[in-house]
């Protein structure tokens, strides 16, 4: 069973008394009657990608000859870290299938299939096979060179790199390594409606680069090397980071019209825009057809099995996101395709990505100014709440010698008349729509406005009437008021 990134088992084949050519007949023949796509057949070896099933998901089999040996591996081009098994299995299957069709095959019909073989072997200038590793993914040969811009892979490792910076900043700042609280998030800038749409847009962006704890990090990062390596080499730098960043805040736009009350943050909605991008890609015929074939099916399972699982009662992952960055991904990448057909014109790449990047902005810019943020005018009004609330109780501050008269006036004039305004703004939270917990706050904070009134009243009464027979009276509102409080600081 192999591990790691793009799980891969290797193994050599000794061709002993065997001729390189007549190697090369016999073993794609198995090839062929394995019913797998050979993608590519030259005097070096074959590429050939196995049929998708449940004891296989399309892996990519190369055999190289060379000096009288046969280098044969078997390589996952899906996302999965661990293979199970199926990798050895494959060259097993292969070299089974080989020693099977050896023992079949004549000479004469080996001469004849070489002949035909010859006529489909790829020009020595298409011959990857004899070529120096030439994908991102080959030359990801040690853990530091995954942070490592290079040709081809130079903006995944830099997003990469970002990410993981802003996270250890949270982390040098104090927040959790693996349950961030919901304040730490907001504070650095995730994307929550009540905030982002109270004039802080910019959280549409900043929630890209933030994790709710290591595992969503290290997941959203793996995804990201992933993709990175197989589309960056097709895309170049400008038209990945423009990709990444549209979609991304599309991702963010699209999780604010969704939820009223959630906490967004990651780069998931990116990333699956990037994966947009790759699956619309792969509908054409920019690619090879056997390498569409394989990887179609291996990131259509992936992103299928990531929406459904996000689509679980209480999964706590934000799938509007996962699918605003999916379909922004597929827009962006058939709008690319133009470009991509003529790779070095500047005009119909930037004029693309502009394009793209006005079409954003006129959405976003709609989307934002559409939406009620009934949770921001009522923190406003609480702010009012509180600064009543304290004028209110400024006569429990008065001195000892305050005359009566003076402490009466400010009674009536000033505690009565806060509660009472307060309680008038409570009443009109009920305009507000408002999740049931605050609603259920407000009837609290109503209760307490209204003892406190009838505590002040009675105070009035006391001290107007200079006696204490309300004393009593007075001190059990004052009990039920400090329940209230001690119930309302609980929420």
């Amino acid at each position: 069973m192999a591990f790691g990134f793009s799980p891969k088992y290797l193994q050599d084949y000794h061709l002993f008394n065997l001729d390189k050519e007549h190697f090369l007949v016999l073993i794609t023949e198995a090839a062929y009657k394995l019913d797998w796509n050979v993608s590519l057949v030259s005097e070096t070896g074959f590429i050939a990608y196995t049929k998708f099933s449940w004891s296989s998901w399309s892996e990519e089999v190369t055999v190289k000859v060379s000096n009288g040996i046969a280098n044969i591996k078997s390589e996952c081009t899906g996302n999965q870290i661990i293979d199970w098994g199926k990798n050895k299995k494959n060259i097993e299957t292969l070299l089974s299938q080989f020693e099977e069709v050896k023992a079949v095959l004549t000479q004469e019909e080996i001469e004849t299939k070489l002949i035909e073989l010859r006529q489909s072997f790829a020009l020595k200038e298409d011959d990857i096979l004899s070529k120096p590793p030439s994908t991102s993914k080959e030359k990801i040969t040690d853990f530091f060179s995954v942070f490592k811009p290079s040709e081809g892979y130079y903006i995944s490792p830099i997003l990469i790199n970002i990410n993981l910076l802003v996270f250890a900043i949270m982390l040098f700042s104090g927040v959790h390594l693996l349950l961030p609280d919901s304040q730490d998030l907001v504070n650095w800038g995730a994307n929550f409606r009540p905030v982002t749409l109270d004039g802080q847009w910019w959280r549409l962006f900043t929630a890209c680069f933030l994790h709710v704890g290591i595992f969503h990090l290290l997941l959203n990062m793996y995804a990201l090397l992933y993709i990175g390596i197989l589309l960056e080499p097709y895309l170049g730098k400008t038209r990945f980071l423009a990709a990444y960043l549209i979609s991304g805040i599309a991702a963010s736009i699209t999780s604010l019209w969704w939820y009223e009350f959630t906490i967004s943050a990651g780069a998931s909605g990116a990333i699956f825009g990037m994966y947009g991008v790759f699956l619309a890609l792969l509908t054409t015929n920019l690619l090879d057809k056997s390498v569409r074939k394989a990887l179609m099916t291996s990131i259509a399972v992936f992103v299928g099995y990531n929406i459904l699982n996000g689509l679980k009662p209480n999964s706590n992952i934000d799938n509007a996101a996962h699918i605003g960055g999916l379909l922004s991904g597929l827009i962006i990448g058939y709008a690319f395709i133009p470009s991509l057909k003529q790779f070095e014109n500047k005009a119909i790449k930037f004029s693309t990505i502009g394009a793209l990047t006005i079409a954003l902005l006129i959405s976003s810019f709609t989307v934002y100014h559409s939406l009620p943020n009934d949770i921001g005018k009522y923190d406003e009004k609480m702010e009012d709440f509180a600064s009543m609330e304290s004028m209110a109780l400024e006569v429990y501050k008065l001195p000892e010698q305050t005359p009566n008269e003076k402490i009466l006036v400010e009674i009536k004039d000033r505690g009565l008349y806060y509660w009472n305004e307060n309680l008038k703004l409570i009443e009109g939270f009920k305009e507000l729509d408002l999740p049931l917990p605050i609603r259920e706050k407000n009837a609290k904070l109503k209760e307490y406005c209204e003892l406190r009134i009838k505590s002040y009243e009675l105070i009035y009464k006391a001290i107007n009437e200079d006696t204490d027979k309300y004393e009593n009276e007075i001190n059990e509102y004052n009990q039920k008021i400090e329940t209230i409080i001690s119930e309302l600081a609980d929420k």
